[in-house]
Protein backbone atom coordinates (compact mmCIF):
# COMPACT_ATOMS: atom_id res chain seq x y z
CA UNK A 1 0.00 0.00 0.00
CA UNK A 2 2.76 2.04 0.87
CA UNK A 3 6.03 3.07 -1.42
CA UNK A 4 8.35 3.42 1.29
CA UNK A 5 11.62 5.27 1.49
CA UNK A 6 14.52 4.92 3.99
CA UNK A 7 13.32 7.79 5.34
CA UNK A 8 9.74 7.70 5.90
CA UNK A 9 10.25 6.46 9.24
CA UNK A 10 11.80 9.63 10.27
CA UNK A 11 8.90 11.91 8.44
CA UNK A 12 6.26 10.06 10.10
CA UNK A 13 8.37 10.79 13.45
CA UNK A 14 8.61 14.25 12.52
CA UNK A 15 4.56 14.40 11.66
CA UNK A 16 3.92 13.07 15.23
CA UNK A 17 6.39 15.57 16.74
CA UNK A 18 5.22 18.79 14.89
CA UNK A 19 1.11 17.64 16.17
CA UNK A 20 1.90 17.17 19.61
CA UNK A 21 3.99 20.17 19.69
CA UNK A 22 0.80 22.48 19.05
CA UNK A 23 -1.40 20.42 21.17
CA UNK A 24 1.29 20.44 24.21
CA UNK A 25 0.73 24.17 23.78
CA UNK A 26 -2.93 24.67 23.25
CA UNK A 27 -4.12 22.14 25.80
CA UNK A 28 -2.24 23.34 29.26
CA UNK A 29 -1.98 26.86 28.26
CA UNK A 30 -4.97 28.08 26.13
CA UNK A 31 -7.00 28.72 29.11
CA UNK A 32 -3.83 31.53 30.27
CA UNK A 33 -4.11 32.93 26.88
CA UNK A 34 -7.76 33.16 26.84
CA UNK A 35 -7.64 34.47 31.29
CA UNK A 36 -5.55 37.65 29.79
CA UNK A 37 -7.96 38.13 26.70
CA UNK A 38 -10.39 39.42 29.05
CA UNK A 39 -12.32 35.80 29.27
CA UNK A 40 -13.88 34.77 32.65
CA UNK A 41 -13.56 31.03 33.79
CA UNK A 42 -17.06 30.58 32.90
CA UNK A 43 -16.47 31.83 29.64
CA UNK A 44 -13.45 29.48 28.99
CA UNK A 45 -15.28 26.21 30.38
CA UNK A 46 -17.84 27.25 28.23
CA UNK A 47 -15.85 27.60 24.72
CA UNK A 48 -14.07 24.25 25.42
CA UNK A 49 -16.63 22.60 26.36
CA UNK A 50 -18.48 23.33 23.44
CA UNK A 51 -15.42 22.69 21.59
CA UNK A 52 -14.73 19.42 23.29
CA UNK A 53 -18.40 18.12 22.37
CA UNK A 54 -17.80 19.63 18.13
CA UNK A 55 -14.11 17.93 18.28
CA UNK A 56 -15.94 14.54 19.37
CA UNK A 57 -18.51 14.65 16.61
CA UNK A 58 -16.35 15.60 13.78
CA UNK A 59 -13.32 13.23 14.55
CA UNK A 60 -14.62 9.98 13.01
CA UNK A 61 -16.68 12.41 10.55
CA UNK A 62 -13.76 14.00 9.22
CA UNK A 63 -11.54 10.77 9.38
CA UNK A 64 -13.58 8.96 7.25
CA UNK A 65 -13.95 11.71 4.45
CA UNK A 66 -10.12 11.03 4.09
CA UNK A 67 -10.39 7.08 4.30
CA UNK A 68 -13.17 7.20 1.33
CA UNK A 69 -11.44 9.41 -0.67
CA UNK A 70 -7.93 7.53 0.00
CA UNK A 71 -6.12 11.01 0.49
CA UNK A 72 -5.14 11.02 3.88
CA UNK A 73 -1.95 13.20 3.30
CA UNK A 74 -4.12 16.03 1.72
CA UNK A 75 -6.72 15.48 4.04
CA UNK A 76 -4.26 16.55 6.80
CA UNK A 77 -3.19 19.05 4.76
CA UNK A 78 -6.35 20.46 4.55
CA UNK A 79 -7.14 20.20 8.46
CA UNK A 80 -3.67 21.57 9.32
CA UNK A 81 -4.11 25.08 7.26
CA UNK A 82 -7.88 25.15 8.01
CA UNK A 83 -6.66 24.86 12.05
CA UNK A 84 -3.59 27.57 11.46
CA UNK A 85 -6.52 30.04 9.94
CA UNK A 86 -8.82 29.36 12.65
CA UNK A 87 -5.70 30.44 15.43
CA UNK A 88 -5.48 33.62 13.06
CA UNK A 89 -8.65 34.72 14.38
CA UNK A 90 -7.38 36.00 17.61
CA UNK A 91 -5.34 38.49 15.40
CA UNK A 92 -9.06 40.25 15.53
CA UNK A 93 -10.92 42.04 18.30
CA UNK A 94 -11.43 40.16 21.08
CA UNK A 95 -14.83 39.54 21.26
CA UNK A 96 -16.32 36.13 22.82
CA UNK A 97 -17.76 35.20 19.34
CA UNK A 98 -14.64 35.60 17.51
CA UNK A 99 -12.50 33.94 19.78
CA UNK A 100 -15.08 31.38 20.27
CA UNK A 101 -15.32 30.80 16.87
CA UNK A 102 -11.46 30.22 16.75
CA UNK A 103 -11.12 27.83 19.45
CA UNK A 104 -13.89 25.86 18.39
CA UNK A 105 -13.14 25.77 15.08
CA UNK A 106 -9.26 24.75 15.71
CA UNK A 107 -10.21 22.12 17.84
CA UNK A 108 -12.40 20.47 14.74
CA UNK A 109 -9.98 20.40 11.95
CA UNK A 110 -7.50 19.41 14.10
CA UNK A 111 -9.16 16.23 15.84
CA UNK A 112 -8.99 13.97 12.67
CA UNK A 113 -5.50 14.95 12.08
CA UNK A 114 -3.90 12.37 14.97
CA UNK A 115 -5.99 9.45 13.73
CA UNK A 116 -4.96 10.12 10.26
CA UNK A 117 -1.61 10.68 11.22
CA UNK A 118 -2.17 6.88 13.12
CA UNK A 119 -3.38 5.01 10.25
CA UNK A 120 -0.86 6.26 7.92
CA UNK A 121 1.87 5.38 10.35
CA UNK A 122 0.37 1.67 11.24
CA UNK A 123 0.62 1.10 7.49
CA UNK A 124 4.13 1.89 7.28
CA UNK A 125 4.72 -0.38 9.83
CA UNK A 126 2.93 -3.15 8.09
CA UNK A 127 4.56 -2.58 5.16
CA UNK A 128 8.04 -2.05 5.70
CA UNK A 129 8.18 -3.57 8.93
CA UNK A 130 9.00 -0.57 11.46
CA UNK A 131 8.05 -0.30 14.78
CA UNK A 132 5.16 2.28 15.53
CA UNK A 133 6.08 3.05 19.05
CA UNK A 134 9.29 3.90 17.92
CA UNK A 135 7.50 6.68 15.62
CA UNK A 136 4.94 7.63 18.17
CA UNK A 137 7.46 8.14 20.90
CA UNK A 138 8.27 11.73 19.06
CA UNK A 139 5.30 12.49 19.70
CA UNK A 140 5.55 12.45 23.49
CA UNK A 141 8.73 14.54 22.79
CA UNK A 142 6.98 16.91 20.93
CA UNK A 143 4.75 17.33 24.12
CA UNK A 144 7.52 17.47 26.35
CA UNK A 145 8.85 20.43 24.54
CA UNK A 146 5.93 22.36 24.09
CA UNK A 147 5.58 22.20 27.95
CA UNK A 148 8.61 23.56 28.49
CA UNK A 149 8.25 26.50 25.96
CA UNK A 150 4.55 27.23 26.94
CA UNK A 151 5.92 27.95 30.73
CA UNK A 152 8.10 29.97 29.50
CA UNK A 153 5.57 31.69 27.29
CA UNK A 154 3.00 31.95 29.44
CA UNK A 155 3.57 35.30 31.15
CA UNK A 156 0.83 38.24 30.12
CA UNK A 157 3.68 40.20 27.63
CA UNK A 158 4.66 37.06 25.77
CA UNK A 159 1.59 34.52 25.45
CA UNK A 160 0.73 35.27 22.18
CA UNK A 161 3.62 33.90 20.70
CA UNK A 162 2.05 30.45 21.99
CA UNK A 163 -0.83 31.25 19.54
CA UNK A 164 1.83 31.65 16.88
CA UNK A 165 3.80 28.55 17.63
CA UNK A 166 0.19 26.78 17.60
CA UNK A 167 -0.23 28.14 14.04
CA UNK A 168 2.96 27.36 13.24
CA UNK A 169 3.05 23.47 14.37
CA UNK A 170 -0.23 23.03 12.18
CA UNK A 171 1.29 24.43 8.97
CA UNK A 172 4.42 22.38 9.59
CA UNK A 173 2.10 19.14 10.25
CA UNK A 174 0.58 19.54 7.14
CA UNK A 175 3.47 20.15 5.47
CA UNK A 176 5.50 17.23 6.92
CA UNK A 177 2.28 15.03 5.93
CA UNK A 178 2.59 16.10 1.88
CA UNK A 179 6.43 15.05 2.27
CA UNK A 180 5.56 11.35 3.12
CA UNK A 181 5.22 9.10 0.47
CA UNK A 182 1.61 8.82 -1.21
CA UNK A 183 -0.84 5.88 -0.37
CA UNK A 184 -3.07 3.20 -2.42
CA UNK A 185 -6.20 2.44 -2.20
CA UNK A 186 -5.27 -1.42 -2.89
CA UNK A 187 -5.71 -3.71 -0.78
CA UNK A 188 -2.34 -5.85 -0.05
CA UNK A 189 -3.85 -8.77 -0.97
CA UNK A 190 -5.69 -7.22 -4.32
CA UNK A 191 -8.89 -10.12 -3.32
CA UNK A 192 -12.57 -8.52 -3.11
CA UNK A 193 -13.39 -7.40 0.76
CA UNK A 194 -15.74 -9.44 2.33
CA UNK A 195 -19.09 -7.58 3.54
CA UNK A 196 -17.56 -7.49 7.40
CA UNK A 197 -14.06 -6.41 6.13
CA UNK A 198 -16.27 -3.19 3.76
CA UNK A 199 -18.32 -2.28 6.92
CA UNK A 200 -15.99 -3.45 9.70
CA UNK A 201 -17.80 -0.34 12.06
CA UNK A 202 -21.56 -2.50 11.51
CA UNK A 203 -20.54 -6.04 13.18
CA UNK A 204 -22.02 -6.31 16.83
CA UNK A 205 -18.86 -7.36 18.33
CA UNK A 206 -17.12 -4.39 17.34
CA UNK A 207 -18.47 -1.88 20.04
CA UNK A 208 -18.11 -3.24 22.87
CA UNK A 209 -14.13 -4.04 22.05
CA UNK A 210 -13.96 0.03 21.31
CA UNK A 211 -15.54 0.95 24.36
CA UNK A 212 -12.72 -1.03 26.62
CA UNK A 213 -10.08 0.83 24.71
CA UNK A 214 -12.01 4.06 25.54
CA UNK A 215 -12.43 3.05 29.23
CA UNK A 216 -8.68 2.68 29.71
CA UNK A 217 -7.74 6.03 28.39
CA UNK A 218 -11.00 7.48 30.45
CA UNK A 219 -9.44 6.13 33.76
CA UNK A 220 -7.26 8.78 33.90
CA UNK A 221 -9.73 11.37 33.96
CA UNK A 222 -9.50 12.11 37.84
CA UNK A 223 -5.84 12.67 36.85
CA UNK A 224 -5.74 14.32 34.28
CA UNK A 225 -9.07 16.98 35.69
CA UNK A 226 -7.89 16.82 39.43
CA UNK A 227 -4.12 15.81 39.75
CA UNK A 228 -2.35 19.16 39.49
CA UNK A 229 -5.00 20.58 42.09
CA UNK A 230 -4.74 17.39 44.42
CA UNK A 231 -0.75 17.75 44.70
CA UNK A 232 -1.51 21.91 44.88
CA UNK A 233 -4.05 20.94 48.37
CA UNK A 234 -1.18 18.78 49.70
CA UNK A 235 1.30 21.92 49.38
CA UNK A 236 3.73 19.87 46.61
CA UNK A 237 5.41 23.13 44.67
CA UNK A 238 4.65 23.91 41.27
CA UNK A 239 7.67 22.69 40.26
CA UNK A 240 7.47 19.86 41.76
CA UNK A 241 4.37 18.97 40.05
CA UNK A 242 5.48 20.13 36.97
CA UNK A 243 8.58 17.34 37.28
CA UNK A 244 5.96 14.51 38.37
CA UNK A 245 4.19 15.32 34.72
CA UNK A 246 7.52 15.16 33.27
CA UNK A 247 7.89 11.77 34.93
CA UNK A 248 5.06 10.54 33.31
CA UNK A 249 5.82 11.12 29.66
CA UNK A 250 8.94 10.02 30.08
CA UNK A 251 8.00 6.21 31.67
CA UNK A 252 5.21 6.70 28.42
CA UNK A 253 8.81 7.29 26.09
CA UNK A 254 10.49 4.82 27.95
CA UNK A 255 8.08 1.66 26.97
CA UNK A 256 7.70 3.39 23.29
CA UNK A 257 11.27 2.87 23.11
CA UNK A 258 11.03 -0.59 24.43
CA UNK A 259 7.98 -1.93 23.06
CA UNK A 260 8.91 -3.46 19.74
CA UNK A 261 11.64 -5.93 21.76
CA UNK A 262 8.85 -6.92 24.62
CA UNK A 263 7.55 -10.76 24.05
CA UNK A 264 4.15 -9.88 24.37
CA UNK A 265 4.02 -7.52 21.72
CA UNK A 266 2.69 -10.39 19.69
CA UNK A 267 -0.33 -10.98 22.36
CA UNK A 268 -1.74 -7.00 22.22
CA UNK A 269 -4.51 -8.17 24.55
CA UNK A 270 -1.85 -8.38 27.08
CA UNK A 271 -1.27 -5.08 26.53
CA UNK A 272 -4.26 -4.41 27.79
CA UNK A 273 -4.63 -6.75 31.08
CA UNK A 274 -1.25 -5.31 31.52
CA UNK A 275 -2.55 -1.74 31.40
CA UNK A 276 -5.44 -2.63 33.46
CA UNK A 277 -3.80 -3.67 37.06
CA UNK A 278 -1.39 -1.22 36.39
CA UNK A 279 -4.33 1.41 36.78
CA UNK A 280 -5.86 -0.09 39.34
CA UNK A 281 -2.41 -0.12 41.80
CA UNK A 282 -2.02 3.96 40.46
CA UNK A 283 -4.84 4.79 41.20
CA UNK A 284 -5.96 2.75 43.99
CA UNK A 285 -2.30 3.68 45.46
CA UNK A 286 -2.47 7.56 44.53
CA UNK A 287 -4.27 9.16 47.51
CA UNK A 288 -1.67 7.42 49.97
CA UNK A 289 1.25 8.97 47.76
CA UNK A 290 2.44 11.35 50.27
CA UNK A 291 6.16 11.95 49.36
CA UNK A 292 7.89 12.75 46.35
CA UNK A 293 9.17 9.44 45.78
CA UNK A 294 6.11 7.57 46.30
CA UNK A 295 4.47 10.19 44.14
CA UNK A 296 7.43 9.39 41.04
CA UNK A 297 7.21 5.97 41.36
CA UNK A 298 3.27 5.94 40.62
CA UNK A 299 4.00 8.31 37.64
CA UNK A 300 6.32 5.82 36.13
CA UNK A 301 3.07 3.54 35.77
CA UNK A 302 1.73 5.99 33.30
CA UNK A 303 3.72 4.13 30.77
CA UNK A 304 1.62 1.19 31.43
CA UNK A 305 -1.67 3.55 32.02
CA UNK A 306 -1.54 5.12 29.22
CA UNK A 307 1.15 3.83 26.83
CA UNK A 308 0.48 0.25 27.19
CA UNK A 309 -3.26 0.98 26.94
CA UNK A 310 -2.75 2.33 23.48
CA UNK A 311 -0.23 0.22 21.66
CA UNK A 312 -2.61 -3.03 22.48
CA UNK A 313 -5.50 -0.58 21.37
CA UNK A 314 -4.01 0.43 18.07
CA UNK A 315 -2.75 -2.86 17.63
CA UNK A 316 -6.12 -4.55 17.66
CA UNK A 317 -7.85 -2.20 15.74
CA UNK A 318 -4.36 -2.46 12.79
CA UNK A 319 -5.48 -5.80 12.93
CA UNK A 320 -9.24 -6.26 12.96
CA UNK A 321 -10.07 -2.99 10.75
CA UNK A 322 -8.59 -2.98 7.08
CA UNK A 323 -6.21 -0.74 6.13
CA UNK A 324 -8.82 0.78 3.92
CA UNK A 325 -10.69 2.14 6.56
CA UNK A 326 -7.71 2.77 9.26
CA UNK A 327 -8.40 6.37 9.25
CA UNK A 328 -12.05 5.90 10.59
CA UNK A 329 -11.43 3.33 12.87
CA UNK A 330 -8.75 5.69 14.87
CA UNK A 331 -11.50 8.78 14.34
CA UNK A 332 -14.15 6.55 16.42
CA UNK A 333 -11.23 5.42 18.83
CA UNK A 334 -10.46 8.77 19.45
CA UNK A 335 -14.80 9.31 20.23
CA UNK A 336 -14.88 6.79 22.23
CA UNK A 337 -12.32 7.86 24.41
CA UNK A 338 -13.61 11.57 24.53
CA UNK A 339 -17.21 10.86 25.05
CA UNK A 340 -15.82 8.23 27.52
CA UNK A 341 -13.62 10.94 29.49
CA UNK A 342 -16.07 13.58 29.32
CA UNK A 343 -18.61 11.73 31.40
CA UNK A 344 -15.40 10.87 33.96
CA UNK A 345 -14.61 14.24 34.35
CA UNK A 346 -17.95 15.23 34.95
CA UNK A 347 -18.69 12.02 37.62
CA UNK A 348 -14.67 13.14 39.09
CA UNK A 349 -15.60 17.00 39.52
CA UNK A 350 -18.30 15.73 41.45
CA UNK A 351 -16.98 13.29 43.62
CA UNK A 352 -13.79 16.05 44.43
CA UNK A 353 -16.22 18.67 45.97
CA UNK A 354 -17.28 15.90 48.50
CA UNK A 355 -13.82 14.05 48.81
CA UNK A 356 -10.45 14.62 46.85
CA UNK A 357 -9.44 11.17 47.38
CA UNK A 358 -13.00 9.80 45.56
CA UNK A 359 -12.18 10.47 41.85
CA UNK A 360 -9.30 7.91 42.06
CA UNK A 361 -10.92 5.12 44.21
CA UNK A 362 -13.47 5.15 40.84
CA UNK A 363 -10.77 5.63 38.72
CA UNK A 364 -9.31 2.22 40.07
CA UNK A 365 -12.57 0.44 40.14
CA UNK A 366 -13.25 1.71 36.54
CA UNK A 367 -9.71 0.19 35.63
CA UNK A 368 -10.96 -2.95 37.38
CA UNK A 369 -13.84 -3.66 35.38
CA UNK A 370 -12.05 -2.82 31.92
CA UNK A 371 -9.22 -5.79 33.22
CA UNK A 372 -12.71 -7.74 33.80
CA UNK A 373 -14.06 -7.37 30.26
CA UNK A 374 -10.69 -7.58 28.69
CA UNK A 375 -10.58 -11.13 29.99
CA UNK A 376 -14.14 -11.54 28.55
CA UNK A 377 -13.37 -10.00 25.25
CA UNK A 378 -9.55 -11.48 24.67
CA UNK A 379 -10.72 -14.78 22.72
CA UNK A 380 -13.15 -12.94 21.03
CA UNK A 381 -10.56 -10.08 20.03
CA UNK A 382 -7.99 -12.61 19.10
CA UNK A 383 -10.48 -15.09 17.16
CA UNK A 384 -11.31 -11.97 14.86
CA UNK A 385 -7.42 -10.99 14.84
CA UNK A 386 -7.08 -14.32 13.13
CA UNK A 387 -9.41 -14.28 10.92
CA UNK A 388 -8.42 -10.88 9.39
CA UNK A 389 -4.62 -11.00 10.15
Amino acid sequence: MILPSPKVSTRVSGLFAAHFFGFGLFLPFLPVVLEFRGLSAEDIGFILGAGTITRIAASPLLANIADRTGQRRLAILIYSLAGAAFIGLFSGPAEIILIGTAVIGYMVFQSPVLPLSDAYALDVARNTGTDYARMRLWGSAGFVAATLAGGALAAQATNWLILVFIAISALMTGLVAMSMPSQKRADRTGMPETPEQAAPFATVWFWPVLAVFGLFQASHAAFYGFGTLYWQAMGVPDFTIGVLWAIGVVAEIGLFAIAGRLPIRMDPPMFLLVAGIAAVIRWGLFPFADTFVSMAALQLLHGLTFGAAHLGSLAILAKVVPSRWSGTGQGLLATSIGIQMAIGLGVCGALYETSPDLPFYLMAAVAAVGVLMVLALTPLMRRQMAADG
